[in-house]
């Protein structure tokens, strides 16, 4: 059996096999260790076992209570014998009573067992779930109480020898580890036989070999050993014969082993429970108020680790200070999913992130688009076919960033209270959404070389919208048949004034006419709508695979309170004798820089196109209820 005993000493068990006893001297020899495969599954090869010419003999394992000296003689195939001497101790005490009750206890059988505790030099897995270990070095040798029955577990003679030794038994720090057993096979079974029976012929060639030398007949104890080992040796080979056909019966029926079936478990996750893009702000407003020193952020932060600790933790993390400029300042943010938090909280704000299936692609890279497509017509029989041809270009997104300083009160920053913190993240998400949307949608945004991009809108097809919704739609919808674009994903940006109106309009049977729309746009026949008052009087629709995306997902924020700043949302560039700054410092206020790498492009005209002047009245009759008072249209 083996067990850890220290960080690297193993142990093996075996049944002590007493020899001879001198009483006098208190002598004991018997088999310290064997080739066989003890109770763990291991086996201890004795003829790679090394030792000193004197080692402790211990009493279960217990280096405390030394009991004697034990002396191996020389390894051999069949195993190692040992001689030890328990010696006899004049003087009371409690060195007296261990070694008198160790040696009553042999004398009448109460220890049967002895265990080698020894370090493994080198070794080797076996199938059987155990190792073998082919060099060790013998530390110790003890007496043990292991029963006599093979059949005994690994848990019980280990829980003996462990409650023995006087250390910590189980049920005070968990229960005794083992390495897992199992069973051995028929094919293992049969190799440890023949490893035994070798080891006992081996024997029988040492004793004979012995009494040659000495030039005399085998003793009464040798003859008698020697005819033991060989009956031993019979009785195995008849076992030998029944295990290989056994063997044999085995390998006719054998069957495959089916495949493991795998048990597929959900990510579980814990997030704080607070509201999406708290984290952020909480950032934001710990950078802001210490003056974008992080160390002091990640200290002022700590006040918010009952509900938020990954804040004080990013915070630690951003060693260096914060630039707009460094792409690692913000590698903090997301490594923590702080800023992801927050674009998710973005994202249902803008229109860009609610248009689905948007052609993602990355930053400076050439992306092939098709411009044109194949001439094709109908051939007679054995008539030649037209010859055609594809075109195609390609298209690149540049490093486009959207950028804006927002300035906010030393109080502000500095109150912790949740309205306020409400406050930063609304106006936050807000003014981003707002100038994206803007830039997304207006028709007068032009791009501008190495800057920004121009809107999907701008120089795209238009149409004069009518007093007749279904009419309109249905003909920016003829627009991409026309121009062989698939209608397949088509997506409506529109006021919500005019997707109210939509949703109140109703057929003459009183169903409504535009199903699944609502103020907050919807679906109908298959058409995405997206409301955003961008849009103001135009209604834009767009083909999202004709339109390519890029955005590096994260925003980067750097806090001032030293700046001089242009209170103006269109600064003058460069600025003049005539600009006014004003002092962040001698205002008591904190100015926020925030930053996203985000850009857009359409490819073609044909895949965009919108209504201008759409104002779809409401039909006449419908109820509008203000408060308590209601009014029909048209009364």
């Amino acid at each position: 059996m083996a067990a850890t005993c220290g960080p690297t000493v193993e142990r093996a068990y075996s049944v002590l096999t007493i020899k001879a006893i001198d009483p006098s001297t208190r002598k004991i020899r018997g088999v310290a260790s064997t080739p066989e495969t003890d109770r763990a599954g291991d086996i201890v090869e004795p003829l790679g076992a090394k030792f000193a010419s004197e080692i402790p003999l211990l009493l279960h394992h217990n280096r405390q209570t030394p009991v004697g000296i034990a002396r191996f003689f020389p390894p051999t195939a069949a195993g190692i014998t040992f001689e030890a001497e328990l010696p006899e101790i004049d003087t009371p005490g409690a060195v007296k009573d261990e070694v008198d009750r160790a040696w009553t206890s042999i004398l009448h059988k109460l220890i049967r067992g002895v265990s080698i505790g020894f370090k493994p030099i080198e070794m080797e897995p076996l199938k059987t779930g155990g190792l073998r270990f082919v060099k060790s070095e013998i530390l110790e040798l003890s007496l043990v109480t292991v029963p006599a029955h093979q059949s005994a577990t690994v848990a019980v003679v280990r829980s003996l020898d462990q409650a023995a030794s006087g250390l910590t038994p189980p049920g005070v720090t968990g229960p005794l580890k083992t390495r897992p057993t199992m069973k051995a096979t028929t094919g293992e079974h049969i190799q440890n036989m023949e490893n035994k029976r070798a080891a006992l012929i081996a024997r029988t060639g040492e004793i004979l070999d012995s009494a040659a030398a000495d030039g005399a007949t085998l003793s009464e104890e040798s003859a008698k050993e020697h005819d033991g080992l060989t009956h031993q040796v019979k009785e195995l080979d008849d076992d030998l014969v029944r295990w290989r056909e056994r063997e044999q019966r085995e390998i006719a029926s054998a069957v495959p082993v089916p495949a493991p079936t795998l048990k597929v478990y959900n990510r579980v996750s814990v997030r704080p429970n607070v509201e999406k893009g708290t984290e952020y702000t909480r950032y934001i407003m710990a950078l802001a108020a210490c003056r974008g020193n992080t160390h002091e952020a990640a200290q002022w932060a700590s006040r918010w680790d009952d509900s938020t600790p990954s804040v004080a933790l990013a915070l630690k993390a951003a060693v260096a200070p914060g630039t707009t400029t460094d792409a690692t300042w913000a590698a903090p943010l997301v490594n923590q999913s702080i800023a992801s938090d927050f674009i998710e909280l973005l994202r249902p704000a803008t229109v860009v992130g609610r248009i689905p299936n948007l052609r993602n692609v990355p930053f400076n890279v050439k992306v092939p688009t098709q411009t044109a497509g194949g001439a094709y017509n109908w051939v007679g029989e054995a008539k030649p076919k037209p010859l055609t041809k594809l075109a195609f270009g390609t298209e690149t997104l540049g490093m486009n960033k959207v950028a804006g300083i927002i300035v906010l009160t030393d109080e502000l920053v500095r109150s912790s209270n949740p309205s306020a913190e409400a406050l930063v993240r609304q106006d936050m998400v807000a003014g981003i959404a707002q100038f994206i949307d803007q830039q997304f949608l207006d028709p007068a945004v032009a791009a501008v070389a190495g800057v920004s991009p121009g809107s999907v809108t701008n120089g795209a097809a238009t149409a004069a919208a009518t007093v007749s919704p279904l009419a309109d739609i249905i003909g920016l919808i003829n627009h991409y048949a026309t121009n062989n674009i698939s209608v397949d994903g088509l997506v409506f940006v529109l006021t919500p004034a005019n997707a109210l109106a939509l949703s109140f309009r109703s057929n003459s049977d009183g169903s409504p006419e535009f199903p699944g729309l609502s103020v907050n746009g919807g679906t109908y026949k298959g058409i995405t709508f997206i409301t955003s008052n961008v849009a103001g009087t135009n209604v834009v629709s767009m083909q999202p695979q004709l339109i390519l995306f890029a955005d590096d997902g994260g925003v980067t924020i750097d806090a001032s309170r030293e700046a001089s700043l242009q209170m103006d949302s269109a600064p003058m560039s460069p600025a003049d004798a005539t600009t006014v700054y004003v002092s962040m410092f001698q205002n008591n206020t904190v100015a926020l820089r925030a930053e996203r790498f985000i850009t857009w492009k359409r490819i073609g005209t044909n895949s965009v196109k919108y209504l201008t002047a759409a104002n779809w009245p409401a039909p006449s009759g419908t109820t509008v209820t203000v408060g308590s008072a209601s009014a029909k249209k048209g009364e």
